[in-house]
């Protein structure tokens, strides 16, 4: 070869190597995507809670004596188990307890003297009927049959009102008594003792009227719970009694706990500062589960108001717009955006209606800068 023929070749080499390397310096890098598998399955419409909800004991009593006084019996400390009708505390009664006794010896008295008054009118009695056969047999006079006859009535009224008398002491007795129950607290049903606001020989006194005063004892049933939460006014007409609920609560992770919506508020809650809420109560499915629960815990609840099954599902951060996805078109490595129709949806998967086939693959890092139809990826995650 001529050398200047060799001079132009090694020239035109060199402006093909340097058009390379300018080319792979200028041309866009790939982008760094991770892609989700279009697939079928179930997916579900929910409504979630606007703020924490409360989970709750399914009954709470706030106890305090009817009157005040003095404790002088105090059975129970916070955290004690507790049975219907136990005594928790008792106030300073001797002198009522004195009185009940004083009136018990009362009746005694009452129905002893009614006893003889009954035996005094049945020996009245039967002289009366003597004295009338008397006076059939013409043995007696009529004024003598007629003063036996008249004792005998005497002693009747004295009997009956005899027995009148042991019904009030009776009922002064009742009176006594639901006097000296007033210092005594009762559990009213089977429970947990969750707070006692006082010590012995410490005063309590009832609350004055319109005037909140902390409980002296405050009693919880946890053989079931339930929970309050909040839901914006704009999902309310989806919700009814009877839905399934799952129930999240921080205390236990990812858990989910199977519920149904047993209960929802007939008015918006309307708070200053506030969106609009309605609140919804949702128990729990198995008492079972609530073997490791706090009353208070904070709660989440996610209640499904729609169902479909064996459809195409993506998840739901693929979604741009609500309408767009981007598919990776495995052949050319570039992405192609598609319009798609979509039906249920919740924060985690969204059920694709038309647009998109199983098997597909759609980008779900969309907040990755340079994203847009034709651009060339490299997948990272799948």
């Amino acid at each position: 070869m001529p050398r200047h023929g060799l001079r132009w070749f090694g020239v035109l080499l060199l402006v093909v190597i340097a058009c390379l390397l300018a080319w792979l310096k200028l041309r866009p890098k790939e982008i760094e995507v991770t892609v989700a598998e279009v697939s079928r399955g179930t997916v579900e419409k929910v409504v979630a809670n606007t703020r924490a909800g409360t989970l709750k004991a399914c009954r709470k009593a706030n106890l305090s004596p009817a009157t005040g006084g003095q404790i002088s019996v105090l059975t129970v400390d916070e955290g004690d188990r507790v049975k219907k009708g136990q005594l928790l505390l008792e106030l300073w009664n001797k002198d009522l307890k004195a009185e009940v006794a004083l009136v018990q010896n009362d009746i005694r008295v009452a129905e002893a003297k009614a006893a003889a008054s009954l035996l005094q009118a049945d020996i009245a009695q039967r002289e009366a009927e003597r004295m009338q056969q008397l006076i059939r047999d013409n043995a007696v006079s009529d004024q003598a049959a007629d003063n036996a006859i008249t004792e005998a009535k005497v002693r009747r009224a004295a009997s009956e009102a005899a027995d009148v008398q042991v019904s009030a002491v009776r009922s002064r007795l009742n009176v006594m008594q639901a006097n000296l129950e007033r210092t005594m607290l009762f559990a009213p049903f089977d429970g947990i003792i969750a707070k006692v606001n006082g010590e012995l020989n410490e005063y309590v006194t009832p609350s004055p009227p319109g005037i909140a005063t902390p409980p002296t004892i405050e009693l919880l049933d946890i053989s079931c719970f339930y929970v309050i939460a909040p839901i914006d006014e704009v999902d309310a007409p989806l919700v009814k009694v009877g839905m399934e609920a799952r129930v999240i609560m921080d205390a236990f992770g990812e858990k989910r706990f199977a519920a149904r919506v047993s209960r929802m508020d007939p008015y918006v809650l309307d708070l200053e500062k506030q969106a609009r809420t309605v609140d919804v109560e949702v128990h729990f499915v198995n008492n079972a589960d609530g073997g490791d629960f706090l009353a208070g815990y904070s709660a989440d609840v996610e209640i499904v108001t729609a169902v479909a099954h064996d459809v195409l599902w993506i998840p739901t951060q693929a979604l741009l717009d609500s309408s767009r996805v981007f598919v990776y078109q495995f052949k050319s490595g570039t992405l192609q955006e598609k319009e798609i129709k979509v039906g249920l949806s919740n924060w985690d998967n969204t059920q694709v209606v038309d647009g998109l086939h199983e098997g597909e693959s759609v980008v779900i890092s969309t907040d990755r800068p340079g994203l847009e139809d034709g651009v060339r990826v490299k997948i990272t995650a799948e």
